[in-house]
């Protein structure tokens, strides 16, 4: 019986600490719970608060690809999403779509992106968004990547990426858009 007490505990401690590592034999409604645990996590550095990170997979070869997440400004003072460093490709933008006559275009931000004190504000799909350039291996779906976000007050931070499907539009609804 003690010994039978003791493989439980065993057998516990395993499952509670590899839920993560056995996710490429999982089905896919396991991953998108998966996902969705990974969306409620936080980050913080300085008075910022980035969660909802994610990108888009990508074909091969595609030269860039889009990252996505929403960054709450808890503090006193604006800050600056100045700059982004990832190590799947040569370079990280950040860019903004926006309506220039009757088209819309995408530009990057040279001064970057302005996060307002005591507001949020959303980089999604068709509106302020991260660009990595020039990818050096396909994003696949179902894995992660980092990148190295830049911020004029609150300094640098490392911050995964959770990579979803080519269509996703956030990390809400499993990641597909509506």
């Amino acid at each position: 019986m003690k010994h039978l007490r003791t493989l439980s505990f065993v057998v516990a401690a395993v499952i509670a600490t590899t839920p993560l590592a056995l996710a490429g034999d999982m089905k896919d409604s396991d991953k998108s719970a998966s996902m969705e645990k990974m969306d409620m996590a936080e980050h913080r550095v300085g008075d910022l608060v980035l969660k909802g990170l994610f990108a888009r997979a990508t074909l091969p070869n595609q030269p860039v690809a889009g990252a996505f997440l929403t960054i709450a400004n808890m503090g006193r003072e604006d800050d600056v999403l100045v700059g982004l460093s990832t190590p799947v490709a040569a370079k990280g933008e950040v860019h903004e779509m926006a309506m220039e006559g009757d088209t819309m275009k995408m530009r990057q931000l040279a001064d970057g992106l302005v996060i307002p004190a005591g507001e949020t504000v959303e980089l999604k799909p068709g509106g302020y968004h991260l660009m990595f350039m020039k990818l050096n291996e396909p994003l696949v779906e179902g894995e992660t990547v980092e990148a190295t976000l830049e911020f004029q007050n609150a300094g640098t931070v490392t911050v995964p990426f959770s990579i979803l499907g080519k269509g996703a539009k956030s990390m809400d609804h499993g990641g597909q858009g509506s």
